[in-house]
């Protein structure tokens, strides 16, 4: 199976042990080289082929943006920069995503499934990254990053600025919002049933009135501007 071949262009440490960890993590991602400015990057990419590059936009003695300008036949890149203003300037050098720092191992994820199928990643690896991420989870708490099975995920219910994601075992909080797990996850398999509630439909036990009981003994109220489309995706 070949591998994306990828380097990371970061001047930050701390930056770059986050972009190697995640790297090391994904089995189709081949890590060949960290650079901290353009110049060293630019030298290594005349003699070396790439398939991607995560490259920040703050570097020294040439930015991001005006060294993936400089470039005549550029990897594929992700942007990384904690300054979202950046981000249309970047979409224009078509750029395959823009990661906002900090970012999570799951938006991390998102990014690489998006690296096109014409550089050396072969249609089953491509299989193994989807797989990855529908079975998987990285849920940032506080400063961890907490790897759990989707499909242990009963329930994540919002409380003020984290939420709570309720698993068979445990309970482990988020710094993310709700929104983000929506987007993140399956909506054909989690479904948001209350303002403050999402659950796993294949963890329900049973529905009665307004309630439905969860795996693990877990309540969970339907809010009335839910129902209907709940009700219309359990009977259909």
């Amino acid at each position: 199976m070949s591998k994306i071949k990828c380097i990371i262009v970061e001047d930050q440490p701390p930056a770059q042990r986050i972009l190697k960890k995640f790297v090391e993590e994904v089995s189709h991602l081949e890590q060949i080289g960290v650079f901290s400015n353009g110049v060293d990057a630019m030298e290594f990419l005349k003699n070396n082929p790439t398939d991607l590059m995560f490259l920040d936009i703050h570097l020294p003695k040439i930015t991001g943006i005006e060294f993936l300008k400089s470039l005549h036949n550029p990897p594929h890149v992700i942007l990384t920069t904690a300054f979202s203003e950046y981000a249309l300037e970047g979409y224009d050098l078509n750029v395959v995503d823009y990661l906002l720092k900090p970012f999570s191992f799951q938006r991390f994820l998102q990014a690489i499934n998006k690296v096109p199928r014409a550089n050396n990643l072969t249609e089953d690896s491509t299989l193994t990254a989807s797989k990855m991420v529908a079975q998987e989870l990285f849920i940032k708490s506080g400063h961890e990053y907490i790897k759990v099975l989707i499909d242990d995920v009963i329930a994540i219910n919002s409380d003020s600025d984290y939420t709570e994601i309720h698993l068979t075992d445990k309970k482990v909080l988020s710094n993310e919002s709700l929104k983000h797990w929506l987007d993140v996850l399956d909506q054909n398999i989690f479904l948001q049933l209350h303002k403050s509630y999402i659950i796993n439909t294949s963890k329900i036990d049973r529905i009665s009135g307004n309630q439905v009981f969860m795996q693990n003994k877990i309540v969970v109220p339907i809010g009335r501007a839910f129902k209907e489309r709940f009700m219309n995706k359990m009977i259909s």
